[in-house]
């Protein structure tokens, strides 16, 4: 028999290049995990290499994809190219919080939940969501920053925003599991700490079809104890009150209804429940949530949607809030707001934000508040932000601006370990103290408090690596005339296109919401109308200048972007007259009369009832009003 070489094939055959399966089981025999140094400011070697891929640019931005690197899965750029989501569904639990109150039957157990930081949960949380104002944020996540991007730099929810909204603890042992949990490790993980039957136990994850127990079944099976049961029941229901509380709050996750049975570990020692650091695993959790959201594809947000709400109202008071009047610093932020759905539709709050200023924002909302509660030092921390199998970076040198100081161009963004490595990740974040912004890498404080102030050189950079528009141009609901240009002419014959077209010019106006003047409305419907009357010039007559009479304003030509404002001929006041005729000019066919200047307004007084009026004359050089006086009907 021939010999065989090291790869298992004889001499005489010819050898076969290894597949890559087997590649990288050789690899990873000899491989040995390095220890992972995960400091982005300190070692550079997190940045790509300089040989990798450059993509090139996306349509409406980035021009430079080296950060944004999965942009064309992005929501946004879907939406640029024409397809459309519409908003998002919340999962929001902050009204079933409320089926379970602790009161002074249940004493002991809201001890416990005291002492383990999480009692601020059980009032903050906000019971309704605004569908589009979340959804149209959620537009602006990008995962590889995990930072919003906005028109003028990058904004994110800080643990600082955690610890001011919520008041829970962000410092702490990181919350972590060694392994995704099975069914049959959650059933006995019920009985052990909840005391229920296997029966019980298997009947509810078989129903829920994962490691994972509803919300209602907590209620049912553990509400009803009170302080007069025994010792054991009460450590159960404990128990069971603080899972169902982070199932409704940090760790809500898309099921709508039900709470994995992973986090019940956490809760074996009771007394040990305030030493978790729940808000910097909440954070990263609700960044796992916005980044799983920005994909085209997903019709769901998860996460706790009251500390996104509450951060949204916060920096961006003049444009969502309602603050409540009777709120003291001593209370968390998140009650400061009466939370409420606003009535605007998706594409507004697009449009809205895409047209925000830098001093709309609100860079340092809790000034005021950091006599009560003030800026803890991890709130600095560059590093990861971990929540068991979840593990996401924090990049608080991106947005230097929600700290008072000067933004400079960060870093590259590192990518994160794999969570398996929890016991490195918990190591980095038990030395959080070794990796915290310095002085130097902070740079200079602001001038003036909350000015938002950057480095020349920061937008010009920003515009290169950024998505800052949304909405694309074409499709906003007051867009010019450089965007009409783009909807399909209507200078064809057939009536299809002539319909096409001025309902697409109707969309496009209704769907921009109530906050457009009655300008923009009437131009609309008098564009639409002269596109099925079939007048192709009606464009041309509108560059016509017509004057109007004296005693009237002629409206500012930023608020009519459908039409030029000198058309427009506003009739005298009278209560009984009905609204003027317009009367389109001939087609371009018809010669026009000559003319020194265009002719004032025509106004025709109403003839005799016996008389019939005369058909008035037509000048192709302006659009022509006529008053006609509408002729009464007898009453019989």
């Amino acid at each position: 028999m021939p010999p065989r070489t090291r790869g298992g094939y004889t001499s005489d055959a010819p050898r076969r290049r290894p597949t890559g399966s087997e590649c990288r089981r050789r690899v990873h025999l000899r491989e040995v995990d390095p220890v992972p140094d995960l400091d982005p400011v300190e070692h550079p070697q997190h940045d790509r290499d300089e040989t990798e891929e450059v993509f090139e640019g996306a349509p409406g931005g980035p021009i430079d994809r080296s950060i944004l690197r999965s942009f064309h899965k992005h929501v946004a750029a879907k939406i640029w190219l024409g397809e459309d989501r519409a908003p998002l569904k919340l999962v929001n639990h902050g009204a079933k919080l409320q089926l379970w109150e602790l009161d002074m039957e249940r004493s002991r157990i809201y001890e416990t939940v005291h002492r383990s930081g999480l009692a601020p949960l059980t009032s903050c949380s906000h019971r309704v969501a605004s569908r589009p104002m979340l959804s149209a944020f959620c537009e602006r996540w990008q995962p590889e920053t995990t930072t919003f991007h906005m028109p003028f730099g990058e904004m994110t929810i800080t643990l600082d925003d955690v610890a001011s909204i919520l008041h829970i603890p962000v410092t702490g042992s990181m919350i972590s599991f060694p392994q995704p949990l099975r069914v049959d490790d959650a059933n006995a993980l019920l009985v052990e700490l909840l005391g229920t039957t296997d029966v019980e136990a298997s009947r509810e994850t078989e129903q829920c079809r994962s490691p994972s127990v509803r919300l209602l079944w907590l209620r049912d099976h553990f509400s009803t104890i009170t302080d007069a049961s025994s010792d054991d029941d009460i450590m159960f229901s404990t128990r069971a009150f603080l899972l169902h509380l982070v199932g409704c709050t940090l760790f809500a996750d898309k099921s709508a209804t039900s709470v994995a049975v992973v986090y019940l570990e956490l809760f074996r020692d009771l007394s040990m429940v305030g030493s978790y650091a729940w808000g910097a695993a909440c954070l990263a959790y609700l960044y796992r949530q916005l980044t799983t959201a920005t994909r085209f594809e997903v019709r769901q947000l998860g996460g706790y949607l009251t500390l996104l709400q509450a951060w949204i109202y916060e920096h961006f008071p003049e444009m969502f809030s309602s603050p409540d009047m009777s709120y003291t610093e001593s209370r968390p932020r998140a009650l400061r707001w009466r939370p409420h759905v606003i009535p605007d539709s998706l594409q507004s709050v697009r449009e809205r934000l895409d047209r925000l200023q830098i001093s709309e924002v609100c860079w340092e909302p809790y000034v005021d508040h950091r006599a009560e509660h003030p800026l803890p030092d991890i709130a600095w921390y560059s590093g990861c932000l971990k929540c068991g199998q979840v593990v996401e970076p924090y990049h608080p040198e991106r947005v230097l601006r929600q700290f008072g100081y000067i933004q400079t161009i960060p870093p590259r963004p590192f990518t994160p370990p794999r969570p398996d490595r929890s016991i490195l990740l918990e190591q980095y974040w038990e030395r959080w103290t070794d990796h915290v912004l310095t002085d130097q890498s902070r740079g200079r404080r602001c001038h003036y408090s909350g000015s938002g102030e950057s480095v020349p050189e920061y937008m010009a950079w920003y515009d290169r690596i950024s998505h800052r528009i949304v909405q694309p141009p074409q499709l906003r609901s007051g867009f010019t005339t450089d965007a009409r240009s783009s909807l399909p002419s209507h200078a064809a014959s057939t009536s299809d296109t002539r319909a096409a077209r001025a309902l697409t010019l109707l969309r496009l106006v209704i769907s921009g919401g109530r906050e457009q003047s009655v300008d923009v409305f009437w131009g609309a419907l008098n564009e639409a109308h002269g596109i099925l009357a079939g007048s192709d010039e009606t464009s041309a007559s509108h560059s016509t200048p017509s004057p109007a009479p004296a005693s009237h304003s002629t409206p500012s030509p930023a608020t009519l972007p459908f039409f030029s404002p000198a058309t427009f001929v506003y009739p005298p006041a009278a209560s009984d007259d009905p609204p003027p005729l317009i009367v389109p000019p001939p087609p371009a066919s018809v010669a026009p009369p000559a003319a020194s200047g265009p002719p004032p307004p025509l106004i025709v007084p109403p003839p005799p009832a016996s008389v019939a009026p005369p058909a008035p004359a037509l000048d192709s050089t302006a659009s022509t009003t006529v008053y006609v006086r509408a002729k009464r009907k007898k009453k019989t």
